[in-house]
């Protein structure tokens, strides 16, 4: 991976470069934004943004993480304690993520409420295991769930819990007050910063600097780039990326981002939560689609509305990131090292909102669904009958009357996929299964791509929630839905709560199809009551 950071435009994108970046700069967009200027996407966007942009300075304003973390990390490592546990949604825990792939160090991410993959994690070496909290407020559904899981173990085990948990969280948040009192650690992040732009506050590094990765490193890294990114000058990498990926006309609302070796392990799916949570919204927005490999259909005969990101290892892949280019096509190729391209996608995001004429800090509909799982918390279980049964199957149809005469897993398959939009359309795959155990699952993206010729994406609940969850409710109504749900193998109470993990993440999932479905999108309900021979199942029908 080279350290220089580029970005080279072809086809629409680069159309899109001409058409908008002239404008930004004479906008001074660049170094408004980096004196963190909240008027720049609008008035109705200003009060939130005014507490939403110290991330442009966090090179170096975090610095003093880095000690900080080197030394507890020692401190721990002389108890006994190598292994550490994130517990952690959205940006909490995808930009940790990201990190410790890349630098190749241990990191266990916990960011479901399903049971098995919570005992799971639970089993995992508790005993030499240090568990990082991370949560804004303290209020998100998964983490408390997750702490209070972690707790009750660390007690059942003979473990004092404040010796073994980190808490990350807002100053004078609720969190960060009952913590202090209770006696744990706490490491207290920005709080004029945004989840998803978090990276590079203690959210991003203190799990990831716990588990080995060299976060001062990091930071060297946007550093490195800041200048590059504050300047109003049409070489600036950020406009240019903002506008390939949101100036395009007429607007390409897929963004297909796939990896040609560029060492940036997991980045697509750390950039997936990025974009489709800051855009999809008042009907618009850029959808991310995370695809394997170049082979993908996506990538290798794009539909028209389509822009692909290639992430390439240095300059050389730049020139001619597809191979071969698509007639019509656009592209867009990316290298960097992985702080500078945190940063980098941060401010095209940024300037995505402006040119989609956005808010890009807010999340409008990511709440929705939360108020939908906790009423089903609450109240009384989703008890909707299943149209029918296909074996170890259970198969229901939410918003509109489109199932028909169907009567069969395929049948139904096929009756969601008819009301596809051909020509604009998105099928959305989203599966609240552990994730760890069912990996194999996701490759259903891809023969779902191939048979309907049109983008794909796949996202394991609840984590797809903080992500494209709010492409799905507030961007344009062009997806087909299918969801993924099963019984687990063993459930798990939640501590101190009158419901269970398993009670939890299937109120999530009904919240959620229940929001689709008040939207007016068709969603697939498709519930597993026997897990191995339902996955086979499914898998044969949505190939």
């Amino acid at each position: 991976m080279t350290d220089a950071l580029e970005v080279t435009a072809t086809g629409a994108a680069a159309e899109a470069v001409t058409e908008h970046v002239g404008e930004l700069v004479k906008d001074q967009f660049a170094s408004r934004l980096f004196d963190q200027d909240p008027t720049l996407w609008g008035a109705e966007a200003e009060s939130e943004a005014s507490i939403r942009l110290s991330w442009v300075g966090l090179h170096r304003t975090s610095r003093h993480l880095v000690g900080e973390v080197a030394a507890l990390r020692d401190e721990l490592a002389g108890a006994g304690v190598d292994h550490v546990a994130l517990c952690g949604m959205g940006g909490s825990s995808l930009a940790p993520e990201v990190i410790c792939a890349t630098a190749d160090v241990d990191l266990m991410v916990v960011d479901s409420s399903n049971p098995d993959q919570v005992r799971g994690a639970l089993a995992n070496r508790l005993d030499r295991t240090v568990v990082v909290v991370s949560s804004k407020s303290g209020s998100t559904v998964e983490t408390d769930s997750q702490r209070r899981a972690y707790e009750a173990a660390f007690e059942a085990a003979g473990i004092d819990p404040k010796q073994r948990i980190v808490i990350v969280t807002d100053p004078g948040s609720p969190l960060d007050e009952q913590a202090r009192a209770d006696g744990y650690r706490v490491v207290n992040a920005d709080p004029h910063v945004g989840g998803r732009y978090s990276a590079l506050t203690a959210f991003g590094l203190v799990p990831s600097g716990l588990a080995g990765a060299d976060i001062g490193a990091l930071l060297d890294e946007a550093d490195a780039v800041a200048d590059l990114l504050a300047d109003d000058d049409e070489a600036n990498p950020a406009l240019r990326l903002g506008a390939a990926i949101a100036g395009t006309s007429p607007l390409r609302d897929k963004l297909v981002l796939v990896d040609r070796g560029s060492g940036l392990v997991g980045f697509p799916d750390w950039a997936e939560q990025l974009i489709a949570e800051s855009t999809g919204k008042q009907g618009t927005g850029i959808l991310p689609v995370v695809v394997g490999d170049p082979s993908a259909p996506e990538v290798a005969l794009p539909p028209h509305d389509v822009t692909v990101a290639h992430l390439v290892p240095d300059s050389s892949g730049a020139d001619d990131p597809g191979g071969s280019p698509v007639a019509g096509g656009s592209d867009v190729a990316v290298t960097g090292a992985l702080g500078a391209q945190m940063l980098l996608w941060e401010v095209a995001t940024a300037v995505a909102g402006r040119l989609l004429g956005i808010n890009p800090f807010d999340q409008p509909d990511v709440e929705s669904a939360k108020k939908a799982a906790r009423a089903m918390l609450e109240g009384s279980a989703d008890t909707t009958e299943p149209a029918f049964v296909d074996g170890p199957v259970e198969v229901r149809a939410l918003g509109g009357d489109w199932l028909g005469s169907a009567a069969s897993l395929p049948e139904a398959v096929a009756a969601l996929l008819g009301e596809l939009d051909t020509d604009r359309g998105y099928v959305a795959v989203m599966a609240y299964l552990d994730r760890l155990a069912l990996p194999d699952l996701a490759r259903t993206r891809g023969s779902l791509a191939v048979r309907t010729r049109r983008p794909v994406t796949f996202g394991w609940g609840p984590r797809f929630l903080h992500s494209t969850g709010q492409f799905h409710k507030g961007g344009p109504a062009e997806g087909v839905y299918i969801q993924i749900t099963g019984e687990p193998q063993q459930d798990l109470d939640v501590p101190g709560k009158d419901y269970s993990f398993g009670t939890l993440v299937a109120a999530q999932a009904a919240g959620d199809a229940r929001v689709l479905a008040d939207h007016g999108r068709p969603v697939l309900r498709l519930h597993l009551t026997e897990l191995a021979t339902g996955v086979d199942a499914v898998r044969n029908a949505l190939s």
